[in-house]
């Protein structure tokens, strides 16, 4: 309901647009401290995975606030395809470690489902269309998503950390525990990523960038 209110809002223009932007970019740039709030307020020490904001779907957060903010084509390729593909899943089979209604795992979906809300906010309201040629698109998320990929698994093997869950998978079931043992999950997490941002193009396939919504 909060998301199709945005999008109603924000289709309306106008001041309704600024307002339902602005509340939409602050959500997504403020989820992630709000988070670490969250963990605190269960006392004991934070784990690194805790309060730096190095999973994918914490910088997907980061950058569809200021995605919005900016339209900066990048960003809003990140946005749409990291959002659509990667944090869509990430709802479906969440990696929690506590229980409802623990503020932890209140923050984790409302995280998460803003960044979705960002990714369709910025196709049906802001008229974003993946620029041309239509494979740029896909095949600039796919890159980045190899250099978070190389990231983290560098800052994991110095922090002793999971980032990207490039060590191993999570610890309640997941996609990942049906794609093979480690390393070649990663391999078969890269190909689906490949193969879904390419789904995720094939809307437009006939539009050009800066069109308006259909």
């Amino acid at each position: 309901m909060v998301l199709l209110a945005l999008l109603v809002a924000g289709r309306r223009g106008g001041k309704a647009r600024v307002i339902s932007t602005g509340l939409l970019a602050f959500a997504n740039l403020t989820v992630y401290p709000l988070g670490v709030a969250a963990w605190l307020s269960l006392g004991g020490p934070l784990a690194p995975d805790k309060y730096l904001p190095l999973h994918l779907c914490d910088l997907a957060a980061i950058i569809a606030g200021f995605a919005l903010l900016s339209r900066h084509p990048l960003l809003c390729t990140l946005t749409y395809f990291w959002g659509l593909a990667a944090t869509s899943q990430a709802l479906l089979t969440p990696a929690l470690t506590v229980a409802f209604p623990s503020w932890p795992f209140v923050m984790f979906f409302v995280q998460h489902f803003a960044v979705v809300a960002a990714a369709l906010y910025l196709v049906l309201v802001d008229g974003w269309r993946p620029r041309q040629p239509l494979w740029r698109g896909p095949g600039e998320a796919f890159g980045w998503g190899v250099g978070y990929l190389c990231m983290v698994i560098c800052v994991n093997r110095l922090l002793g950390t999971n980032f990207g869950f490039a060590s191993h998978p999570p610890d309640n079931p997941s996609l990942l525990d049906h794609l093979g043992a480690w390393p070649w999950y990663l391999v078969s997490t890269l190909g689906m990523a490949l193969v879904l941002f390419s789904l995720l193009a094939l809307p437009f396939r006939r539009g050009r960038s800066g069109r308006p919504p259909l």
